[in-house]
Order: C-alpha cells, then structure tokens, then sequence
C-alpha cells in the first residue's frame, strides 16, 4: 500500500527548477529518469481504501511509460508534462531520479535502460521512497 502526502507550500514548480539546476551543475554529465504512473484500487478495494485513495492516500501505482532525458533537454515541468501528454496517456505521478556518466560522458543506452527497467520495478513494489516523485502539477510528494 502506498500513502501519499503533499509536501510544502512551495511554488510547484520551484522543487523540479531546483533539480534541473542541480542536475546541469554536476561534474558529470546526467540524465534524467522519468517514470509516469497512475495511481488506482485494486478491484477487490474494501471501503476503508477506496475512502483513503479518495482522500489522496493508499491504492497502488502502476508505471505507464518510461523516459530519460538530459537535463538541457527540458526548460520546464509544464514542458515535460505537454511532452508526455503527446507521447503517452494521462498520468498521475511522475518519478524522476538521475545517472550519473562517467570520464565526462553520459551514461550508455544499456545503462539508461538498466536504470530505467529497475525504476519500473520499483514503482509496480511501492519502492519509491528513495525516487522524487511529482503530480502533474508539479507538486512534489511524499510516499509514506
């Protein structure tokens, strides 16, 4: 069962600007990890969780699609979300982590997708403690 809880009262978007930054200043070149999910109820949801997933807390997340990109390659979250609304359907969470290159280039493409493929697992198990984690407002959250 996976809890979520809005964090901070912060602009929106100041959270994912900050990771932007961060991400352009490393020492080696990064890219960014992305992991689009919808949060739902399994079929058999007693009252108890349909009442909390209405309440914005518990249900499942399952991963919808999955991309990287390099950090000079979004200006914005309003642009990554009108990305992903193009690419791929209506989403509620967005997870986001980063890999590191190595020797001043980027990660290789089996690396991206080894990354990539372990996100997905994480988010299907309700690992994501360790991943930021976005509404598509670009609201950053917390998972309890």
């Amino acid at each position: 069962m996976v809890h979520r809880a809005m964090l901070g009262a912060m602009n929106p978007q100041s959270h994912f600007h900050q990771l932007l930054q961060t991400a352009r200043g490393m020492a080696q070149p990064q890219r960014l990890l992305f992991v689009f999910a919808t949060a739902g109820l399994p079929d058999d949801a007693s009252a108890e969780q349909r009442t909390r997933h209405a309440a914005g807390a518990g249900g499942t997340l399952t991963p919808l699609m999955c991309v990287d990109k390099g950090p000079e390659e979004l200006l914005d979250f309003a642009g990554l979300v009108a990305e992903s609304r193009v690419a791929g359907p209506p989403w509620d969470v967005v997870f986001v982590a980063g890999l590191d290159g190595r020797t001043g280039q980027p990660a290789s493409s089996a690396e991206v997708d080894t990354a990539l493929e372990s996100m997905v697992h994480s988010v299907r198990n309700g690992l994501v403690r360790n991943l930021a984690a976005y509404d598509s407002h670009g609201r950053l959250l917390a998972f309890e």
